[in-house]
């Protein structure tokens, strides 16, 4: 994670540690639901989170991530926010809810907390889709 922070100030501290020490990265192989987001027209970036879940409930949820510290931070800071949560508490996590737990984000960055809850609300609605038990 070489990538400099260009105008460092107008990141907070939390976004910073969670672009250089991001929680939950991989991928869950056996995945109740995974969702993927993102626009490859600005820089092949992509947003990937897989979630296990048992009683409707998300007991693990990881992410991978292409993209600027602002997309891994974002994807991180989501992980964080759905883990241990219910489908229904997690699907209620919008871009906003993200942005407020991350301190904001640059204007030019704000699409970065759209990918990240974008991919978890696919992965939420494939998880609900695989098993209505979740």
């Amino acid at each position: 994670m070489q990538e400099n922070i260009q105008n460092k100030h107008e990141y907070t501290d939390i976004t910073i540690d969670h672009y250089l020490h991001p929680r939950n990265v991989g991928i869950i192989p056996d995945a109740t639901g995974a969702g993927t987001a993102g626009d490859q027209e600005k820089g092949q970036i992509m947003i990937q989170i897989t979630l296990r879940c048992s009683n409707r409930v998300i007991e693990d949820i990881r992410f991978r991530a292409f993209g600027c510290s602002a997309t891994i931070a974002s994807a991180s800071m989501v992980t964080e926010l759905a883990k241990g949560k219910t489908l229904e508490e997690a699907e209620a996590i919008t871009s906003h809810v993200l942005l407020e737990a991350l301190g904001g984000l640059p204007q030019d960055k704000l699409y970065c907390a759209d990918y990240a809850t974008e991919a978890l609300h696919i992965a939420i609605k494939d998880a609900i889709s695989r098993n209505s038990d979740g």
